[in-house]
């Protein structure tokens, strides 16, 4: 809980800086720069002048608006998280290995779970059990953290505390206002942690296991009746009364971080297909909700969150916030700024 609450804390700038983005608001004019091929184009503002925007309107403690709604957020859905895995977690003698475990290399130890997909199948609903539970109790946390980011649009203080913030949620919407944005902040995750777990299983199983495994495994000696090429992926002989002994923890190790790449790899790539359910669930939870950054010109007032996912696909914002680097001005587009 402490290292999660010290990571809230120093993503919490970039976080209020994306969030804006995603809302739409400009608060500086494009500027003429260079993209990363050289080539001139008109560019909004990145990550570093949007701070320092927001520094010289709020001071330095204008980054970190909406940290202690997070900060509970996060307590609250590492311990959710954990007690529902335990909960989950099937009885000693019929406990399945992690699902990012799998099996070493024929020879390497013969005392390693196996993996499967029937293993990575429950290891991932169980997974998706824990997440859903903790997004579904801290999502109320969730909305007011993004509200009151957004109220440095307007420059309201309509949330000012979490308590307080609480109190006008269930006066002005009532229970239901705790969960705008839930169902595609969920149906986000979901896919996202599917989508991350079974292209990691495929490329470790298919890719790794058979294609790379078998190229290591050439270049033990006999492997292939011609001797190997010694000393590419295995450790000199050792004699053992009189037998010669292969040393593969190398190969192993090689195995294993190659796969670990492979499971960050995925997990970038299922986080960037996922994306725009990330941004329509952080606009449900702030539309319509009395502050400016809720209303036009930022955003029209969406009767649910498919109506927001059409207009934003229509007008090609689906990505919105995605990047705080190197913003393009896409031709065509209105965007607002002081």
């Amino acid at each position: 809980v402490l290292l999660g609450s010290g990571l809230t804390v120093l993503s919490q700038p970039l976080m209020y800086v994306k969030v804006l983005v995603q809302v739409g608001y400009e608060p500086l004019p494009p500027t003429l720069g260079r993209n990363i091929f050289g080539r001139q184009v008109y560019q909004l503002p990145g990550l570093f002048s949007y701070a320092k925007h927001i520094v010289k309107v709020d001071g330095r403690a204008g980054l970190f608006k909406g940290l202690a709604p997070r900060l509970c957020s996060s307590a609250i859905g590492t311990v959710v998280h954990s007690k529902v895995l335990q909960l989950l977690s099937p009885a000693p003698g019929q406990l399945f290995p992690p699902a990012s475990s799998f099996p070493l290399q024929p020879g390497a130890s013969k005392k390693e779970p196996v993996s499967s997909l029937e293993q990575v199948l429950k290891e991932t609903s169980r997974e998706m059990v824990a997440r859903s539970a903790a997004t579904l109790i801290t999502h109320p946390f969730h909305v007011i953290t993004l509200r009151c980011m957004v109220q440095f649009i307007g420059r309201e203080t309509k949330y000012s505390g979490t308590l307080s913030a609480f109190a006008t949620i269930y006066r002005e919407e009532g229970i239901l206002g705790f969960f705008a944005g839930l169902i595609p902040r969920l149906l986000g995750d979901i896919l996202s942690l599917w989508l991350c777990n079974m292209l990691a299983y495929l490329i470790n199983t298919y890719a790794l296991e058979n294609g790379v495994g078998a190229a290591l495994g050439s270049g033990v000696p006999g492997a292939d009746g011609r001797g190997g090429a010694s000393g590419l992926f295995w450790e000199p002989r050792l004699r053992f009364e009189g037998l010669q002994v292969l040393l593969f923890l190398p190969q192993v190790s090689t195995m294993t971080e190659m796969k670990s790449y492979s499971q960050a790899v995925t997990g970038f790539f299922a986080s960037m297909l996922t994306y725009p359910f990330v941004l329509v669930s952080n606009l449900m939870a702030v539309n319509n909700c009395g502050l400016a950054g809720g209303l036009l010109p930022y955003a029209p007032t969406y009767c649910s969150w498919l109506d927001c996912w059409s207009q934003l696909h229509r007008e090609g914002n689906m990505s919105r916030g995605n990047s705080l680097f190197f913003r393009k001005v896409p031709a065509g587009k209105r965007y607002v700024w002081e």
